[in-house]
C-alpha cells in the first residue's frame, strides 16, 4: 500500500457521520429517518402553500403550452424541482429550521423566474456559468430528481468537451430537496478543478447511492450530456464519508467508466465496518451473507486494476477502516493502494495539504484521459448487474453470487486475445471504433480457457465485437450475446430489490382476498412500500388497480403485484406461469408446502407476458427501518424468493418470519435448498 502522509493543519470541514453508533443497534427502538421537521409559523405555511400552488399552476400551464416546443418542454423539470422542494417540505413536515422558510421563499421565486423564462421561449440557465441547479425526470418512478452543477467560465454550449467530476455528498438525514437545492445555489464544494464541470449528485437522498441512488448518477449524466459538452474519457468519481462509500462502489462496479476515482473515508464493505464503526453483533442469514456480495467493494477489488484510484483518510478517523480493508483486498490481488492520509490526528475531514496532494494525483491521471482499450483487463463480479470492464462484458454466469473472474490480454505479436475465465457461461469482447489494434485483413484468434477459436475480422473502423457461449463445458462462437431462452442476464438477474432499479408500477388488488389476514398484511405492506419509497428514495411510486393494467404497462414497467390470486386479478392471470402455487389452502414452492392462511410468497421473476421485465410479488425494496440508521446496512435483505410467516409480527427488520428463502438458478429454475 502506498501511503502518503500530508503535512500541515487540518481544514475545518464538517461531515455528518454515517450513523449514531451503538445507540442505533436496537431494532425495537428505531428513530425515524428522515426525522420529523420543526413547526413553522402558520402565516408562513399559508404563504408558502399559496406560492407553491401558484407555481404548480404555472407548471401545468407550461406543460400544455409547450407541447409543440419539445426542447423547451424537456426543461420543465428545471422548474418542477423548485416546486417539489417546497411542496414536499410543506406536505411532509420536512422543514428542519425556521430559517428554511426564507429558503423556501427564495426557491419559489427562482422557480417562478424559470417558469416565466420558459413561457417567453427562453432558458438562460443553459448558458449560465458558476452554480446551476438542474433536474430530470427519472425513468424509475417518474419523479423529479435534482443535481447541482459547477460550470466553469470556459464553458460554451457546443464547445470543446470538458472534464466532469462527480461529487457524492456525505450522510445527511435532513438533506431534503429544499436543503440540497439551496446548498447547490450557494457553494461549489471542496473540489473544483479549473476548467472542469462538477456534478453534485442528490443520489436519491441518503442511501449511499445504492440501488435507485446508483441509477441517479447515470440518469444525471445522461441528462447533463444533452446540454453540456462532456468528455467521456475524463470522468472522475469522488466523494467523502457516505459519499466515499458510494465512490468505492461506483469505482469497483463500473471500472470502465471512469478516468479516475477518489474515495474519501466512508465504508467499503458491510460486516467488518458494522463491527468496527457500529459496534454491532452482525448475525446474517446465509442469503444475507451472499447478498453482501452486491455492495461489498472488497469482493471487487481487482477491478481497480484498470482504474487509477487515490484513496483518502484522516489519520484519526475510524472510517480509515474502509481504505485499510480495500488495501488488504488489493494486496491479495498483488496490487497496492495509493492512500493519502491526513496527518496530525486528522479526524473525519480533509486536511488542506491532503487536498493539494489528491488533486496533484487525480489531475495528472485525468490529463492523460481514460484508456478505452487497455492491453489487459482483470475483472470480477458476483452478479450480472455488474458485468463489464472496458472491452470485456460477461453475458452469463454459471452460478450467481459465486465469484466470476476474467483475465483477458491482447497479444499483438500473435494477433490473438488470451482469456481465462472462472464461473462464466457467456461473454463478449467489445472494442469500440478506433481502439482495436489487432491486425485487419486476417481473422484474429481467441485463446479462451485453453480453447483456440477463430473470430470475425476486425472492422475497417478498427472496431471489433465477438461473442462466446459455453455449452457442456466447451466454448463456441455465438452470433448474438443473448439467446431467446429464459435465463438470468444483465438487468434480469434478481434479487427482489433489482426490480426497483428500473421503471416499476405497484399493482393494487381490487378483489376479495383468499383470507382476511393475508389481505390486511398485503394492504399494510403495500402502503409501507409506497410511503418508504417516498421517504428513502424521494419519489411517489406509480400505483394502479389490477383491473386497469394495460399492454403498455406490461411493456414499460416491472410490475409489483400485491395481494393474492383471489384479490389481484393480474396475479391470477400469470400465476400458473410462476414458480409458486397458491390457493385457498396452501402456498407451495417446489416440494415445500405452507398454509395460505398464515403464509405469503414474495418473489421476483421474469414477467411471463414480457420476459424483458420483472414480476414482483408482495414486496418493495427489502431493507427496512432498522437499516436506514447506517448506510452499510442498506443492502438487499431478501433473495429471489421467500415465504413470509405471518405468525411472526412485522418488525423494523423484516415483513414477518422467513419460513424459507432462496435464489433461483441461472434459468430461473427452483434449486434444492435455494443454493445455500
Amino acid at each position: 500500500m502506498k501511503t502518503i502522509l500530508s503535512l500541515g493543519v487540518s481544514l475545518a470541514f464538517s461531515f455528518t457521520c454515517l450513523a449514531d453508533g451503538p445507540t442505533d443497534n436496537l431494532a425495537d427502538k428505531v428513530r425515524r429517518v428522515p426525522p420529523e421537521g420543526v413547526a413553522i409559523p402558520e402565516a408562513a405555511r399559508a404563504e408558502l402553500t399559496a406560492g407553491a400552488d401558484a407555481l404548480a399552476k404555472d407548471i401545468e400551464a407550461l406543460r400544455g403550452s409547450l407541447k409543440s416546443k419539445p426542447a423547451l418542454l424537456d426543461l420543465l423539470p428545471d422548474v418542477q424541482i423548485y416546486h417539489k422542494a417546497v411542496d414536499w417540505a410543506l406536505r411532509h413536515d420536512e422543514f428542519y429550521s425556521t430559517n428554511e422558510v426564507a429558503v423556501a421563499r427564495d426557491l419559489l421565486k427562482r422557480g417562478g423566474e424559470r417558469a416565466a423564462a420558459l413561457r417567453a421561449g427562453q432558458a438562460p440557465w443553459l448558458a449560465q456559468t458558476g452554480l446551476v441547479v438542474r433536474a430530470y425526470q427519472s425513468k424509475i418512478d417518474g419523479s423529479i430528481q435534482p443535481y447541482g452543477l459547477v460550470v466553469p467560465p470556459n464553458f460554451a454550449p457546443g464547445g470543446a468537451p470538458l472534464r466532469l467530476d462527480f461529487w457524492i455528498h456525505g450522510r445527511g438525514e435532513k438533506l431534503s430537496e429544499l436543503s440540497f437545492v439551496d446548498g447547490r445555489q450557494k457553494s461549489p464544494g471542496q473540489f473544483v478543478p479549473p476548467g472542469a464541470l462538477v456534478l453534485h449528485l442528490y443520489g436519491r437522498y441518503c442511501c449511499a447511492n445504492k440501488l435507485a441512488g446508483e441509477v441517479d448518477l447515470f440518469e444525471a449524466l445522461a441528462h447533463a450530456k444533452k446540454y453540456y459538452p462532456i468528455d467521456d474519457r475524463r470522468l472522475v468519481v469522488r466523494g467523502f464519508s457516505m459519499g466515499g462509500a458510494a465512490c468505492w462502489q461506483f469505482a469497483v462496479h463500473y471500472p470502465g467508466v471512469w478516468a479516475a476515482a477518489a474515495p474519501g473515508a466512508g465504508f467499503s464493505e458491510t460486516p467488518d465496518f458494522l463491527k468496527v464503526f457500529q459496534k454491532e453483533d452482525v448475525k446474517p442469514t446465509w442469503f444475507e451473507r451472499k447478498l453482501w456480495h452486491m455492495y461489498d467493494c472488497t469482493d471487487y477489488a481487482v477491478n481497480l486494476f484498470n482504474l487509477p484510484t487515490v484513496a483518502y483518510s484522516g489519520e484519526a478517523d475510524s472510517q480509515k477502516q474502509a481504505a485499510d480493508m480495500m488495501a488488504k483486498a488489493l494486496a491479495a490481488e498483488n496490487m497496492s493502494l495509493t492512500h493519502i492520509i491526513g496527518p496530525d490526528k486528522t479526524g473525519h475531514s480533509y486536511h488542506k495539504d491532503s487536498i493539494v496532494e489528491i488533486n496533484r494525483h487525480i489531475d495528472a491521471i485525468v490529463a492523460l484521459g481514460k484508456d478505452p482499450a487497455p492491453d489487459r483487463v482483470r475483472f470480477t463480479t458476483w452478479t450480472l448487474r455488474y458485468n463489464q470492464s472496458h472491452w470485456v462484458r460477461l453475458d452469463g454466469l454459471e452460478e450467481h453470487w459465486s465469484r466470476a473472474r476474467v483475465d483477458a490480454t491482447v497479444d499483438l505479436s500473435e494477433n490473438m486475445v488470451r482469456v481465462k475465465t472462472a464461473n462464466v457461461a457467456a461473454l463478449s469482447l467489445l472494442f469500440p471504433a478506433g481502439s482495436c489494434q489487432l491486425v485487419q485483413g486476417s481473422a484474429p484468434r481467441v485463446m479462451l480457457d485453453s480453447q483456440k477459436l477463430e473470430a470475425p475480422f476486425v472492422e475497417t473502423d478498427k472496431s471489433w465485437t465477438v461473442h462466446f457461449r459455453k455449452l457442456a463445458g466447451k466454448w463456441s462462437l455465438a452470433a448474438f450475446p443473448e439467446d431467446a431462452a429464459l435465463r438470468k442476464r444483465h438487468g434480469l438477474q434478481g434479487p427482489i430489490d433489482d426490480a426497483f432499479l428500473d421503471s416499476f408500477l405497484m399493482v393494487r388488488p381490487t378483489g376479495t382476498p383468499l383470507n382476511e389476514r393475508v389481505g390486511k398484511w398485503a394492504d399494510t405492506e403495500m402502503k409501507h412500500a409506497v410511503e418508504h419509497w417516498r421517504r428513502q428514495y424521494r419519489g411517489d411510486a406509480r400505483v394502479k388497480d389490477d383491473i386497469t393494467i394495460t399492454d403498455a404497462d406490461i411493456a414499460q414497467h416491472n410490475l409489483v403485484l400485491w395481494g393474492d390470486p383471489a384479490s389481484n386479478k393480474f396475479l391470477a392471470r400469470v400465476l400458473d406461469r410462476l414458480p409458486v402455487r397458491w390457493d385457498a389452502q396452501s402456498v407451495r414452492v417446489g416440494a415445500l408446502n405452507y398454509s395460505s392462511a398464515e403464509h405469503v410468497p414474495v418473489l421476483i421473476y421474469p414477467n411471463p407476458l414480457n420476459p424483458k421485465k420483472y414480476i414482483v410479488l408482495n414486496s418493495g425494496f427489502t431493507f427496512r427501518e432498522y437499516d436506514y440508521l447506517n448506510n452499510a446496512r442498506q443492502v438487499p435483505k431478501l433473495p429471489d424468493y421467500a415465504i413470509i410467516d405471518l405468525n411472526i409480527p412485522v418488525s423494523s427488520r423484516l415483513p414477518g418470519g422467513i419460513a424459507t428463502a432462496g435464489f433461483f438458478g441461472e434459468r430461473w429454475e427452483l434449486l434444492p435448498g435455494g443454493t445455500k
